[in-house]
């Protein structure tokens, strides 16, 4: 084949196996064959609708197979994929349209009001409209894939091409592009298979948004590679998923720390029957030691990763073999990865050291999209992505991620990491959630402050969060003031939206 992308893996999968079951949505299924047929029509309609190698396809949905589709779709065409996160507001959607120049927007019928706007201001030509009716300036995904043909398309696509650009959470400032060439995700999604020990009778459930890396390039496409089923749910409920799991028998699923939360505390938990899962990646955001625990009392292997947009996404993991051996690590590099712990001056850093976190390997970008000083700035002199994260490792080489550089209080010269106040603050009692960040104070520079949710009915107090701290760590790394909210603010992967905090309760 002329095409050795992304793109080409459903048509190379029915070369094996054409009649096994692909993807599962809404009771739903689609064998290889048929999904290999879909992605065939959808590129051919796109290229009707004037995309060619090059041009930018974004999808805004939540979780569809249409993801997928796409994804392949514009693969096959040698086009690029442009996921968006379906939580935005229109302005902020307009900004990532307008930023890829993007040609073609799929969204979901649900999302067609702000999918008009966003395309209007982002002179978008032209809307394709999923899981719905399409409204008079559009068309409707079904119809194009319906009226379109199967013979194949021989575009030439290498692994030196872009796959997609996906944007990051823009938790500090205009979110960035990230491109993740087709080779970047060969061996991204290779990683999963390799050191995940990945089989074809996998049952995946995609349960976190396919607008993110984890659950597209971690989990789905690692899945299909291995001739596995995919199952995708539209969202996140817990009850849903713990019936999913029980009911198709799931073996291999993502969550981010708040979802395997929000799981092990749901009424079902106890009485789920889990004994299919093999292994459980939680990644994205610090995990507490008590959502590790929850999972190893259920025997569920809760197996810790780290990485970034920028690394599709993995960089560290901790594989089913070592969980219970190095609980509470991000484990070691992949594969086909490397990852080293640096300095202030770049140097090594000897184990039990802090480091900034360092990724070279084939899965890493090659850039952000227009952003050549971005670009610049986001690789050290070696070659090596500079994450902002702060890690150590034992001596035996597995890395536990301890915060992010950025969020680090520097209080009176100590150093203080807000991962770890917040980790000792959530194994008080009546804690929902909290996060630690820094505010201005006349003497010490700044100190720390903690936002705190209280689990329902909890009536603790300042006082009482501050003996319970004192009684675990260093009194300078005890906040000096707390601040009770309904919900901390996060954003769609997980994470705390640590600049909002700032912004809002740092005065």
């Amino acid at each position: 084949m002329r095409n050795e992308g992304v793109g080409s893996w459903p048509y190379r999968r029915v070369r094996l196996a054409p009649d096994k079951t692909a993807i599962t949505f809404r009771e739903q299924s689609l064998t290889y064959a048929q999904l290999d047929e879909r992605v065939t029509r959808l590129a051919r309609a796109l290229r009707e609708l004037g995309v060619g190698k090059g041009d930018r396809v974004a999808l805004l949905s939540r979780n569809h197979p249409s993801y997928l589709e796409a994804l392949f779709a514009s693969g096959l065409l040698g086009a690029i994929f442009v996921p968006l996160n379906a939580r935005l507001s229109t302005p902020e959607l307009a900004y990532s349209l307008e930023d890829a120049g993007v040609s073609v927007l799929i969204h979901s019928a649900e999302l067609t009001e702000v999918g008009i706007t966003a395309a209007e201001q982002a002179a978008t030509r032209q809307r394709v409209v999923v899981d719905g009716a399409p409204d008079s300036d559009a068309v409707g995904y079904e119809d194009i894939i319906a009226r379109a043909g199967t013979d194949r398309l021989a575009e030439v696509v290498s692994h030196n091409d872009p796959c997609f650009i996906m944007y990051t959470s823009g938790t500090t400032g205009r979110p960035k592009g990230v491109v993740l060439t087709h080779g970047n995700i060969v061996f991204s999604v290779m990683n999963a298979v390799v050191d995940l020990d990945l089989l074809s009778d996998e049952v995946s459930l995609v349960c976190a948004p396919l607008f993110h890396t984890a659950a597209l390039d971690f989990v789905a496409l690692p899945t299909l590679l291995k001739g596995g089923l995919v199952c995708i749910e539209e969202g996140f409920d817990p009850q849903q998923v713990l019936q999913a799991i029980e009911r198709a028998g799931v073996t291999y699923t993502f969550g981010a720390p708040t979802m395997c939360d929000d799981l092990s505390q749901h009424p079902d938990w106890s009485s789920t029957d889990l004994s299919s899962i093999r292994r459980m990646i939680v990644a994205a955001a610090p995990v507490p030691p008590r959502t590790l625990h929850a999972y190893a009392e259920r025997g569920v292997k809760l197996c810790q990763g780290y990485g970034l947009t920028e690394t599709g996404p993995g960089a560290l993991i901790l594989t089913p073999d070592n969980v219970e051996r190095k609980l509470g690590t991000t484990g070691v590099p992949h594969f086909f990865t490397d990852v080293t712990l640096a300095g202030p001056s770049d140097e090594p850093v000897e184990p039990g050291q802090r480091g900034e976190i360092r990724i070279c390997g084939p899965n890493v970008t090659s850039g952000y999209w227009n952003r050549p000083e971005a670009t610049s700035d986001a690789f050290d002199e070696q070659g090596r992505f500079r994450s902002g994260d702060v890690g150590v490792a034992d001596q035996d080489g597995f890395v536990a991620v301890v915060d992010r550089l950025k969020d680090m209080i520097i209080s009176g010269g100590e150093n203080i990491y807000p991962a770890e106040v917040e980790a000792a603050l959530l194994d008080l009692p009546g804690v929902a959630a909290c996060a630690v960040f820094g505010v201005p104070h006349e003497k010490w520079g700044e100190v720390g402050r903690a936002a705190v949710t209280l689990e329902k009915g909890s009536e603790l107090s300042e006082q009482d969060m501050t003996e319970f701290l004192l009684e675990r760590l260093a009194k300078y790394k005890v906040p000096k003031s707390f601040l009770f909210l309904d919900e901390i603010p996060r954003n769609a992967s997980g994470k705390i939206r640590k600049n909002e905090l700032r912004e809002h309760y740092a005065g």
